[in-house]
């Protein structure tokens, strides 16, 4: 997931200096947007992953 935001971050840059506003605009969008989910669920499997057995 964190591959994607990577992905998605690098094509709102190249779109802003290109000049395409709305489509780097979304595109940053959505690289936070899963920038967000992947910090979630990466706190979640650290609160919540493997515990050791007694």
């Amino acid at each position: 997931m964190l591959s994607w935001t990577i992905f998605f971050l690098l094509v709102a840059i190249v779109a802003a200096i290109f000049g395409f506003g709305g489509i780097a605009g979304a595109a940053a969008g959505i690289a936070q947007l899963l920038f967000v989910v992947f910090v979630v669920l990466f706190i979640g499997a650290l609160i919540l992953g493997r515990r050791p057995s007694l």
